[in-house]
Protein backbone atom coordinates (compact mmCIF):
# COMPACT_ATOMS: atom_id res chain seq x y z
CA UNK A 1 0.00 0.00 0.00
CA UNK A 2 1.57 3.33 -1.02
CA UNK A 3 2.11 6.04 1.59
CA UNK A 4 2.79 9.01 -0.67
CA UNK A 5 2.30 11.52 2.16
CA UNK A 6 5.26 10.00 4.04
CA UNK A 7 8.87 10.09 2.84
CA UNK A 8 10.49 6.89 1.56
CA UNK A 9 14.12 7.46 2.55
CA UNK A 10 15.45 4.02 1.60
CA UNK A 11 16.44 3.09 -1.93
CA UNK A 12 15.63 -0.25 -3.54
CA UNK A 13 19.25 -1.32 -3.04
CA UNK A 14 19.12 -0.43 0.66
CA UNK A 15 15.92 -2.40 1.15
CA UNK A 16 17.50 -5.38 -0.57
CA UNK A 17 20.57 -5.22 1.70
CA UNK A 18 18.28 -4.84 4.70
CA UNK A 19 16.87 -8.30 3.96
CA UNK A 20 20.38 -9.71 4.36
CA UNK A 21 21.09 -7.97 7.68
CA UNK A 22 21.83 -10.15 10.70
CA UNK A 23 22.01 -8.74 14.20
CA UNK A 24 25.41 -9.18 15.85
CA UNK A 25 26.40 -8.30 19.42
CA UNK A 26 29.09 -9.24 21.91
CA UNK A 27 29.72 -8.84 25.63
CA UNK A 28 27.35 -8.43 28.55
CA UNK A 29 27.20 -6.07 31.49
CA UNK A 30 27.46 -6.87 35.19
CA UNK A 31 23.76 -6.64 35.99
CA UNK A 32 22.51 -8.42 32.89
CA UNK A 33 22.65 -12.01 34.28
CA UNK A 34 20.48 -11.33 37.36
CA UNK A 35 18.19 -9.06 35.34
CA UNK A 36 17.70 -11.84 32.79
CA UNK A 37 15.90 -13.87 35.46
CA UNK A 38 13.35 -11.07 35.88
CA UNK A 39 13.12 -10.34 32.15
CA UNK A 40 12.55 -14.02 31.28
CA UNK A 41 9.76 -14.15 33.86
CA UNK A 42 8.21 -10.89 32.67
CA UNK A 43 8.01 -11.86 29.01
CA UNK A 44 6.04 -14.98 29.98
CA UNK A 45 3.38 -12.70 31.46
CA UNK A 46 2.88 -10.89 28.13
CA UNK A 47 0.10 -12.26 25.87
CA UNK A 48 1.45 -13.65 22.61
CA UNK A 49 -0.88 -11.41 20.58
CA UNK A 50 0.97 -8.27 21.69
CA UNK A 51 3.54 -7.20 19.10
CA UNK A 52 7.12 -6.54 20.19
CA UNK A 53 7.07 -3.00 18.80
CA UNK A 54 3.99 -2.27 20.89
CA UNK A 55 5.96 -3.10 24.02
CA UNK A 56 8.80 -0.85 22.88
CA UNK A 57 6.61 2.16 22.13
CA UNK A 58 4.63 1.79 25.37
CA UNK A 59 7.89 1.79 27.31
CA UNK A 60 9.18 4.84 25.45
CA UNK A 61 5.97 6.84 25.93
CA UNK A 62 5.95 5.97 29.63
CA UNK A 63 9.52 7.23 30.01
CA UNK A 64 8.87 10.38 27.96
CA UNK A 65 5.66 11.34 29.77
CA UNK A 66 7.06 10.73 33.25
CA UNK A 67 10.14 12.82 32.42
CA UNK A 68 8.02 15.64 30.99
CA UNK A 69 6.07 15.77 34.25
CA UNK A 70 9.39 16.31 36.02
CA UNK A 71 10.45 18.98 33.51
CA UNK A 72 7.12 20.76 33.99
CA UNK A 73 7.93 21.17 37.68
CA UNK A 74 11.65 21.92 37.08
CA UNK A 75 11.97 23.79 33.76
CA UNK A 76 15.38 25.25 34.63
CA UNK A 77 16.67 22.14 36.45
CA UNK A 78 16.99 24.13 39.67
CA UNK A 79 13.52 23.89 41.20
CA UNK A 80 12.17 21.43 43.76
CA UNK A 81 9.65 19.03 42.26
CA UNK A 82 7.11 17.07 44.33
CA UNK A 83 8.42 13.75 45.60
CA UNK A 84 5.83 11.86 43.57
CA UNK A 85 7.20 13.38 40.31
CA UNK A 86 10.65 11.90 40.97
CA UNK A 87 9.13 8.56 41.97
CA UNK A 88 7.05 8.62 38.78
CA UNK A 89 10.18 9.27 36.70
CA UNK A 90 11.99 6.41 38.40
CA UNK A 91 9.06 4.08 37.69
CA UNK A 92 8.82 5.35 34.11
CA UNK A 93 12.48 4.56 33.48
CA UNK A 94 12.13 1.14 35.09
CA UNK A 95 9.10 0.33 32.93
CA UNK A 96 10.96 1.48 29.84
CA UNK A 97 14.00 -0.61 30.74
CA UNK A 98 11.85 -3.68 31.37
CA UNK A 99 9.84 -3.45 28.15
CA UNK A 100 12.93 -2.56 26.12
CA UNK A 101 14.64 -5.68 27.48
CA UNK A 102 11.83 -8.06 26.59
CA UNK A 103 10.71 -6.80 23.18
CA UNK A 104 13.33 -8.95 21.47
CA UNK A 105 12.33 -11.93 23.61
CA UNK A 106 8.70 -11.37 22.64
CA UNK A 107 9.73 -11.23 18.98
CA UNK A 108 11.52 -14.58 19.19
CA UNK A 109 8.73 -16.05 21.32
CA UNK A 110 6.11 -15.17 18.71
CA UNK A 111 8.38 -15.96 15.74
CA UNK A 112 8.14 -12.30 14.77
CA UNK A 113 11.79 -11.18 14.56
CA UNK A 114 12.56 -8.66 11.84
CA UNK A 115 14.96 -5.93 10.79
CA UNK A 116 12.14 -3.47 11.48
CA UNK A 117 12.05 -4.66 15.09
CA UNK A 118 15.77 -4.08 15.57
CA UNK A 119 15.54 -0.62 14.01
CA UNK A 120 12.45 0.26 16.07
CA UNK A 121 14.23 -0.83 19.24
CA UNK A 122 17.34 1.27 18.59
CA UNK A 123 15.26 4.20 17.33
CA UNK A 124 13.27 4.34 20.56
CA UNK A 125 16.52 4.05 22.53
CA UNK A 126 17.84 7.12 20.71
CA UNK A 127 14.81 9.19 21.73
CA UNK A 128 14.81 7.80 25.27
CA UNK A 129 18.46 8.80 25.69
CA UNK A 130 17.49 12.46 25.27
CA UNK A 131 14.81 12.33 27.97
CA UNK A 132 16.96 10.32 30.35
CA UNK A 133 19.71 12.93 29.96
CA UNK A 134 17.25 15.72 30.77
CA UNK A 135 15.79 13.83 33.72
CA UNK A 136 19.25 13.16 35.13
CA UNK A 137 20.12 16.86 35.03
CA UNK A 138 16.84 17.79 36.70
CA UNK A 139 17.17 15.15 39.43
CA UNK A 140 20.39 16.62 40.85
CA UNK A 141 19.53 20.26 40.18
CA UNK A 142 22.58 21.17 38.13
CA UNK A 143 20.70 23.80 36.13
CA UNK A 144 22.44 26.40 38.30
CA UNK A 145 25.74 25.37 36.65
CA UNK A 146 25.20 26.06 32.91
CA UNK A 147 28.49 24.54 31.74
CA UNK A 148 27.88 21.29 33.60
CA UNK A 149 24.25 20.88 32.55
CA UNK A 150 25.32 21.48 28.94
CA UNK A 151 28.00 18.81 29.24
CA UNK A 152 25.81 16.27 31.07
CA UNK A 153 22.85 16.96 28.80
CA UNK A 154 24.75 16.13 25.62
CA UNK A 155 27.29 13.51 26.66
CA UNK A 156 24.66 10.75 26.79
CA UNK A 157 23.58 11.46 23.22
CA UNK A 158 27.21 11.52 22.11
CA UNK A 159 27.91 8.16 23.78
CA UNK A 160 24.80 6.59 22.21
CA UNK A 161 25.87 7.81 18.78
CA UNK A 162 29.42 6.51 19.29
CA UNK A 163 28.11 3.09 20.34
CA UNK A 164 26.38 2.78 16.98
CA UNK A 165 29.27 4.44 15.17
CA UNK A 166 31.56 1.60 16.22
CA UNK A 167 28.80 -0.83 15.19
CA UNK A 168 28.69 0.85 11.76
CA UNK A 169 32.45 0.34 11.48
CA UNK A 170 32.76 -3.21 12.80
CA UNK A 171 29.31 -4.72 12.21
CA UNK A 172 28.95 -5.75 15.88
CA UNK A 173 27.27 -3.93 18.77
CA UNK A 174 29.56 -4.30 21.79
CA UNK A 175 28.48 -4.13 25.43
CA UNK A 176 30.85 -3.35 28.29
CA UNK A 177 30.88 -4.56 31.89
CA UNK A 178 29.23 -1.29 32.90
CA UNK A 179 26.73 -0.32 30.23
CA UNK A 180 23.26 1.07 29.72
CA UNK A 181 21.54 -1.22 32.27
CA UNK A 182 23.86 -0.13 35.07
CA UNK A 183 23.51 3.54 34.11
CA UNK A 184 19.72 3.28 34.11
CA UNK A 185 19.67 1.76 37.59
CA UNK A 186 21.99 4.51 38.81
CA UNK A 187 19.62 7.16 37.44
CA UNK A 188 16.63 5.46 39.08
CA UNK A 189 18.47 5.67 42.40
CA UNK A 190 19.18 9.36 41.76
CA UNK A 191 15.46 9.97 41.17
CA UNK A 192 14.61 8.25 44.45
CA UNK A 193 17.28 10.18 46.33
CA UNK A 194 15.75 13.44 45.11
CA UNK A 195 12.25 12.17 45.92
CA UNK A 196 13.08 11.52 49.57
CA UNK A 197 15.84 14.09 50.11
CA UNK A 198 14.82 16.87 47.74
CA UNK A 199 16.94 18.45 45.03
CA UNK A 200 18.65 20.43 47.79
CA UNK A 201 20.19 17.13 48.94
CA UNK A 202 22.64 17.37 46.04
CA UNK A 203 24.03 20.63 47.45
CA UNK A 204 25.14 18.84 50.62
CA UNK A 205 28.88 18.75 51.24
CA UNK A 206 30.36 15.30 51.58
CA UNK A 207 32.56 14.72 54.62
CA UNK A 208 36.30 14.12 54.24
CA UNK A 209 36.49 14.83 50.49
CA UNK A 210 34.70 18.17 50.78
CA UNK A 211 32.84 17.89 47.46
CA UNK A 212 29.17 18.65 47.05
CA UNK A 213 27.02 15.62 46.33
CA UNK A 214 26.08 16.78 42.82
CA UNK A 215 29.75 16.40 41.86
CA UNK A 216 29.57 12.60 42.17
CA UNK A 217 27.24 11.98 39.20
CA UNK A 218 29.23 14.52 37.17
CA UNK A 219 32.48 12.69 37.98
CA UNK A 220 30.77 9.41 37.11
CA UNK A 221 29.58 10.80 33.78
CA UNK A 222 33.03 12.16 32.94
CA UNK A 223 34.73 8.89 33.90
CA UNK A 224 32.20 6.80 32.02
CA UNK A 225 32.44 9.02 28.95
CA UNK A 226 36.24 8.84 28.87
CA UNK A 227 36.28 5.06 29.37
CA UNK A 228 33.56 4.44 26.77
CA UNK A 229 35.11 6.87 24.30
CA UNK A 230 38.40 5.03 24.51
CA UNK A 231 36.69 1.70 23.77
CA UNK A 232 34.50 3.11 21.01
CA UNK A 233 37.26 4.98 19.20
CA UNK A 234 39.63 2.06 19.51
CA UNK A 235 37.15 0.10 17.40
CA UNK A 236 36.31 3.04 15.14
CA UNK A 237 39.95 3.76 14.30
CA UNK A 238 41.21 0.17 14.27
CA UNK A 239 38.25 -2.14 13.79
CA UNK A 240 37.21 -1.46 10.21
CA UNK A 241 36.34 -4.62 8.33
CA UNK A 242 36.07 -3.33 4.76
CA UNK A 243 38.77 -2.43 2.28
CA UNK A 244 41.61 -0.40 3.81
CA UNK A 245 40.00 -0.68 7.22
CA UNK A 246 36.76 0.96 6.10
CA UNK A 247 33.30 0.30 7.54
CA UNK A 248 31.03 -2.63 6.75
CA UNK A 249 29.52 -0.29 4.16
CA UNK A 250 32.97 0.26 2.57
CA UNK A 251 32.87 3.94 3.53
CA UNK A 252 35.18 6.09 5.65
CA UNK A 253 35.13 5.22 9.34
CA UNK A 254 35.19 8.93 10.22
CA UNK A 255 32.28 10.16 8.08
CA UNK A 256 29.59 9.68 10.79
CA UNK A 257 31.59 12.01 13.05
CA UNK A 258 30.69 14.95 10.81
CA UNK A 259 27.03 14.62 11.83
CA UNK A 260 27.36 14.48 15.59
CA UNK A 261 30.20 16.98 15.38
CA UNK A 262 27.97 19.49 13.60
CA UNK A 263 25.18 19.04 16.16
CA UNK A 264 27.52 19.54 19.11
CA UNK A 265 29.31 22.47 17.45
CA UNK A 266 26.08 24.33 16.72
CA UNK A 267 24.80 23.60 20.21
CA UNK A 268 28.02 24.88 21.78
CA UNK A 269 28.22 28.05 19.64
CA UNK A 270 24.63 29.01 20.43
CA UNK A 271 25.13 28.11 24.08
CA UNK A 272 28.13 30.43 24.35
CA UNK A 273 26.82 33.23 22.12
CA UNK A 274 23.32 33.53 23.59
CA UNK A 275 22.84 37.21 24.42
CA UNK A 276 19.88 36.75 26.73
CA UNK A 277 21.02 33.70 28.69
CA UNK A 278 18.80 31.46 26.57
CA UNK A 279 20.29 28.22 27.81
CA UNK A 280 20.32 29.27 31.47
CA UNK A 281 16.62 30.10 31.39
CA UNK A 282 15.46 27.18 29.24
CA UNK A 283 18.05 24.37 29.47
CA UNK A 284 15.58 21.47 29.21
CA UNK A 285 13.89 22.89 26.11
CA UNK A 286 17.30 23.63 24.60
CA UNK A 287 18.57 20.09 25.17
CA UNK A 288 15.30 18.68 23.84
CA UNK A 289 15.52 20.73 20.62
CA UNK A 290 19.05 19.54 19.84
CA UNK A 291 18.28 16.07 21.22
CA UNK A 292 15.66 15.47 18.54
CA UNK A 293 18.31 16.25 15.91
CA UNK A 294 20.77 13.88 17.58
CA UNK A 295 18.05 11.21 17.70
CA UNK A 296 17.43 11.48 13.99
CA UNK A 297 21.06 11.23 12.96
CA UNK A 298 21.48 8.28 15.35
CA UNK A 299 18.54 6.61 13.63
CA UNK A 300 20.08 7.32 10.25
CA UNK A 301 23.36 5.80 11.45
CA UNK A 302 21.56 2.63 12.58
CA UNK A 303 19.87 2.41 9.17
CA UNK A 304 23.18 3.01 7.39
CA UNK A 305 24.68 0.12 9.36
CA UNK A 306 21.76 -2.23 8.69
CA UNK A 307 21.68 -1.39 4.97
CA UNK A 308 25.48 -1.15 4.55
CA UNK A 309 25.18 2.31 3.04
CA UNK A 310 26.80 5.70 3.33
CA UNK A 311 25.66 8.37 5.78
CA UNK A 312 25.21 11.70 4.01
CA UNK A 313 25.69 14.98 5.88
CA UNK A 314 22.94 17.20 4.34
CA UNK A 315 19.72 16.68 6.26
CA UNK A 316 16.52 18.57 7.05
CA UNK A 317 17.19 17.85 10.74
CA UNK A 318 19.61 20.79 10.79
CA UNK A 319 16.94 23.34 9.84
CA UNK A 320 15.88 23.92 13.46
CA UNK A 321 19.42 24.41 14.84
CA UNK A 322 20.20 26.47 11.74
CA UNK A 323 17.40 28.91 12.60
CA UNK A 324 18.78 29.27 16.11
CA UNK A 325 22.26 29.87 14.75
CA UNK A 326 21.09 32.50 12.23
CA UNK A 327 19.07 34.27 14.89
CA UNK A 328 22.18 34.42 17.07
CA UNK A 329 24.33 35.55 14.14
CA UNK A 330 21.99 38.47 13.42
CA UNK A 331 21.93 39.48 17.11
CA UNK A 332 18.58 37.91 18.00
CA UNK A 333 16.30 39.85 15.67
CA UNK A 334 13.51 37.51 16.87
CA UNK A 335 12.92 36.66 20.50
CA UNK A 336 15.26 33.73 21.28
CA UNK A 337 12.64 31.85 23.29
CA UNK A 338 10.22 31.87 20.33
CA UNK A 339 12.95 30.68 17.95
CA UNK A 340 13.91 27.95 20.41
CA UNK A 341 10.33 26.67 20.46
CA UNK A 342 10.18 26.80 16.65
CA UNK A 343 13.46 24.88 16.42
CA UNK A 344 12.23 22.24 18.87
CA UNK A 345 8.90 21.74 17.07
CA UNK A 346 10.58 21.56 13.64
CA UNK A 347 13.14 19.05 14.90
CA UNK A 348 10.44 16.93 16.56
CA UNK A 349 8.21 16.92 13.47
CA UNK A 350 11.16 16.13 11.21
CA UNK A 351 12.16 13.19 13.43
CA UNK A 352 8.59 11.88 13.62
CA UNK A 353 8.04 12.18 9.87
CA UNK A 354 11.32 10.47 9.03
CA UNK A 355 10.88 7.58 11.47
CA UNK A 356 7.28 7.02 10.41
CA UNK A 357 8.26 6.98 6.75
CA UNK A 358 11.10 4.53 7.33
CA UNK A 359 8.93 2.18 9.40
CA UNK A 360 6.11 2.17 6.85
CA UNK A 361 8.54 1.66 3.98
CA UNK A 362 10.29 -1.27 5.65
CA UNK A 363 7.02 -2.81 6.82
CA UNK A 364 5.63 -2.59 3.29
CA UNK A 365 8.78 -4.11 1.79
CA UNK A 366 8.93 -6.98 4.29
CA UNK A 367 5.13 -7.43 4.20
CA UNK A 368 4.80 -7.14 7.96
CA UNK A 369 2.94 -4.88 10.38
CA UNK A 370 4.49 -2.38 12.75
CA UNK A 371 2.20 -2.80 15.76
CA UNK A 372 0.64 -6.20 15.29
CA UNK A 373 1.89 -9.77 14.99
CA UNK A 374 3.07 -10.47 11.46
CA UNK A 375 4.41 -13.45 9.51
CA UNK A 376 8.10 -14.12 10.28
CA UNK A 377 10.67 -12.05 8.41
CA UNK A 378 14.16 -12.98 7.25
CA UNK A 379 16.12 -10.75 9.65
CA UNK A 380 16.67 -10.62 13.35
CA UNK A 381 15.96 -8.37 16.29
CA UNK A 382 18.28 -7.90 19.24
Amino acid sequence: MPHSWWPEPLSTAQLKRLEEHKYSSSGRSLLEPPCQIYWNWLVQQIPTWIAPNTLTIIGLLTNVLSTMVLVYHCPTATEEAPAWAFILSSMGLFIYQSLDAIDGKQARRTNNSSALGELFDHGCDAVSTVFVAIGTCVSCGIGRYPDWIFFCGFVGMFMFFCAHWQTYVSGTLRFGMVDVTEVQFAIMIMYLMSAFGGVSLWQSTLPVIGLKLYALPIIGIIGGALYSSYNYFHVILNGGVGKNGSTVADTSVLSPGLHIGLVLTLAFIIFKKSSSQLFEHHPCLYILAFGMVASKISNKLVIAHMTKSELYLPDTAFIGPGLLFLNQYFNSFIDEYIVLWIAMVLSLLDLARYCTGVCLQIASHLRIHVFSISPPANTHRD
